[in-house]
């Protein structure tokens, strides 16, 4: 799943990583994805799971400057599926959700797409919950004319929780049957704890308890892989790396700790902020980020981790110059990390290179984010999807939405079909990120300003699967 190219196109594989998938080019014919049933092994324990095969044989798509968004998915699964292109704006048609508007594809069938892609970093999944779980999800990469002519290195990190139980078995200890048959985007579900594998509780700072990690999975994934056998990239001494990191996880929120690298981040999203340098940097689920990493003259080997927040498990890759020594990496550290940005510090630091317009603002929607734990309910203005009321406006309006989240465990929020920005946190007004899923920590209040696109009807929901299983999720409506 590694992508590393310089200005002159892809590095040729060394013998280190000659038997790692490639991420396909655009061709000139539609390119066919698949989705398939595919076996990876998970600390010498075979597993299957379902996968986004490109025509190289690899998982994923990577497009050049300028080139069209348009492929042929394939559904070779046993049962109907339906792929979101999570962060990009297609057609509302092209969207991938299930009957919102177009039906699921059938085992055996086709369909195509075709629309102009944003550029940076983004991916695609099954908007199926247990699907998601289950991996049917894989990189969406789209190169600007920047990334062309920049001198670095490109990799991916694509990061996984994993269980070797069965979705369905995962969201029934969690709480309840929620998404146990796939296709109802949020049937209710009911609480019960009794053989659930539950995480802890961690203090906030005002001395509130709040709610981590719902669940233990068996594993935690880089590009399929654990830091048992974790997958080291050929890099070069003295060079620059462009990390894209992407959160593919159905549940939990990493911090990315570069080693002391010297590391920057640059674009969240997919969308280029003005950079920042902090020791780690986190992301929940749904989201991405673009950290610049300078690598020394002398060479080495350079674990980049993500470290489970509230927790001590860990996954990760390995930069390594040619000849270095890599040391074996535990999959668990000695201490656990801390709780993702309780304060929203990382937020508020962000500054977009480009900003929205300034607009008077049409519309003002408060959006209260609730649920709890026993029993574990998740809703949007006290509602669960079926039941939900949508979010109105008129296209081409200037739209602000407050998440204002009143439960013990965070959120991010994801909307389909627009970006926003950041411009208010906790009362304080910033020309924060552009971003397509925010993260709202327990009692905190967060606002974002869009332009209302096509008219049509969109999602809105929480990208932590079990509480989107539990209901967790509206509709954005814009009429013309």
């Amino acid at each position: 799943m590694t992508i590393q190219f310089s200005r002159r196109g892809f590095l040729a594989a060394s013998a280190a990583c000659a038997a790692l998938p490639a991420i396909a080019r655009a061709q000139a014919a539609a390119p066919m994805l698949r989705a398939e049933t595919r076996v990876i092994d998970v600390d010498g324990r075979a597993a299957t799971v379902f996968g986004l095969r490109n025509e190289a044989g690899g998982q994923g798509i990577l497009l050049d400057p300028g080139q069209s968004f348009r492929l042929r998915l394939a559904n070779d699964l046993a049962e109907p599926t339906i792929i979101h292109w999570h962060g990009q704006i297609p057609p509302n048609a092209q969207d991938g959700v299930p009957d919102a508007p177009m039906a699921p594809l059938q085992p055996g069938e086709v369909r195509d797409y075709d629309f102009t892609p944003l550029p940076g970093t983004f991916w695609m999944h099954s908007h199926i919950p247990v699907q998601e779980m289950r991996l049917l999800a894989a990189p969406l990469i789209v190169r600007s004319a920047a990334d062309r002519t920049a001198d670095r290195q490109e990799v991916v990190m694509f990061l996984h929780d994993f269980s070797h139980e069965t979705p369905e078995e995962v969201l029934a200890k969690i709480g309840g049957q929620g998404m146990a048959h796939g296709m109802d985007h949020g049937a209710p579900m009911t609480m019960d704890h009794g053989g659930g594998q539950m995480g802890g509780m961690m203090a906030m700072p005002d001395g509130m308890a709040m709610d981590l990690n719902d669940y233990e999975f068996d594993a935690y994934l880089t590009n399929d892989r654990t830091l048992n056998d974790p997958e080291i990239v050929p890099v070069e001494k003295g060079g620059r790396v462009l990390l894209r990191v992407i959160n593919a996880a159905a549940a939990t929120n990493f911090w990315i700790d570069a080693g002391g690298l010297p590391a920057r981040l640059v674009a969240v999203d997919g969308h280029a902020v003005q950079p920042v340098t902090r020791p780690v940097f986190g992301l929940s689920m749904g989201q991405r980020l673009d950290i610049e990493l300078d690598l020394p003259a002398g060479g080495g080997a350079f674990p980049v981790l993500a470290l489970r927040e509230g927790a001590v498990q860990r996954t990760g890759l390995v930069l390594a110059t040619a000849g270095a020594s890599v040391a074996r990496i535990a999959p668990e550290s000695a201490a656990a990390s801390a709780a993702f940005d309780t304060d929203l510090a990382q937020e508020s630091a962000l500054r977009a290179i480009s900003s929205l317009p300034d607009r008077p603002v049409a519309r003002n929607r408060m959006l209260m984010l609730q649920g709890s734990m026993s029993p574990y309910v998740w809703t949007i203005d006290g509602r669960v999807w079926g039941e939900h009321e949508p979010v109105t406006a008129r296209q081409g309006e200037r739209v602000e939405l407050t998440f204002h989240n009143m439960s013990m465990m965070g959120h991010p929020m994801h909307l389909h079909g627009h970006t926003f920005q950041v411009v208010d946190i906790n009362g304080q007004r910033i020309a924060g990120a552009r971003r397509d899923t925010v993260y709202v920590p327990p009692m905190a209040r967060v606002t974002v300003a869009l332009d209302a696109g096509e008219a049509a009807r969109w999602m809105l929901h929480c990208h932590h699967m079990p509480h989107l299983a539990s209901g967790m999720m509206t509709e954005f409506v814009v009429s013309a």
